[in-house]
């Protein structure tokens, strides 16, 4: 199946900016979009109460912790964390140049999903520039593993994602989703799924300083007898299945550009996502960058990009 990829760059129309908590730290954090020109890229700003700023460029070298979210940066008094779910909506709409402005050390949780990030970019508008969007484009495989978890890359005309889960849990269990990502599909089948987690962890996180903020409100607690606590249930019935494919989306959108081939992984999370990412980018004979032929505007089909020879295009490495 062909599927049409933006040709151009974009950024955001106007600003927009969100008020919530951190789901580790439990604290107020305020998070705004921020316009930016072509070939900005993805930065985060990291606003200090001292008026300093860190500005963490959103490529997978500035990954540090995957352990329960994807982090940015190595040092807790510089990083911010859980950039995931705010990355699979910019990467979903296709925004290529945005500064996002976070006055914490984690962007705000809002319900646990992708679906206020959306709705916040969209009603502030996107805009398309004058520059070109230069893809990553898979030519051959690239797999990882780790124990019985595995992740790889293959080539594809268009961007798919085939996310498998299997915990040893009955509510769980083994579940799946495939799909071509494009701006719909992800709001319709993924921006509303939550983060989710189990009851019997809990203390052990506060323990450790972590999952402060998180709550009925912004995830999907399992009980002790394997029950969903939420009264309002699952927003879908493969909700846990979802979520892990958005999560894939935010981390893989650390490449630094939109990228055109297959993602596929089983038992994977940021960690997988993450090694995935990095051996792709470090295998300069399993991609190539290319761009949309002639100067029209609007989408082209997949098949239509052209390689270029861009030996300086390189954002995963900034």
């Amino acid at each position: 199946m062909a599927i049409g990829l933006l040709s151009f760059q974009t950024t955001i129309a106007q600003p927009a900016t969100l008020k919530g908590i951190g789901v580790h730290s439990g604290q107020p954090v305020t998070m705004s979009f921020l316009p930016a020109d072509a070939d900005t890229g993805i930065v985060f700003h990291r606003l200090h109460a001292n008026g300093t700023v860190t500005e963490l460029r959103a490529v997978s070298s500035q990954v540090g912790n995957t352990d329960l979210s994807t982090v940015l940066g190595f040092s807790p008094a510089n990083w911010v964390a859980t950039v995931e779910h705010v990355m699979a909506a910019i990467y979903a709409l296709g925004l290529d140049n945005l500064i996002v402005e976070v006055d914490g050390p984690e962007t705000p949780v809002m319900d646990g999903s992708s679906a206020v990030y959306i709705d916040a970019i969209e009603h502030a508008g996107i805009v398309s520039l004058d520059v070109k969007r230069r893809y990553i484009r898979v030519v051959k495989p690239v797999r990882v593993e780790n124990g019985a978890s595995w992740a790889e890359f293959r080539p594809y005309d268009g961007t798919r994602f085939d996310v498998e889960i299997d915990f040893d849990c009955p509510l769980i269990g083994r579940q799946s989703w495939q799909g071509d990502l494009t701006a719909e599909n992800f709001k319709r089948e993924l921006s509303r799924a939550r983060t989710f987690g189990f009851m019997r962890d809990v203390e052990r996180l506060w323990a450790a300083g972590l999952a402060l903020g998180s709550s009925l409100e912004n995830s999907v607690v399992i009980s002790d007898d394997d029950k969903v606590v939420n009264v309002e249930g699952l927003r879908y019935p493969d909700e846990f299945a979802r979520h892990k494919t958005l999560d894939a989306v935010g981390d893989l959108a650390l490449a630094g550009a939109q990228f055109i081939g297959s993602y596929r992984s089983y038992r994977g999370g940021h960690k997988m996502n993450s090694m995935a990412l990095k051996a792709l980018l470090s295998d300069a004979s399993a991609y190539e960058v290319v761009e949309a032929p002639g100067a029209r505007g609007g989408q082209a089909r997949a098949r239509e990009f052209v390689a270029v020879n861009a030996p300086g295009f390189a954002p995963w490495t900034a």
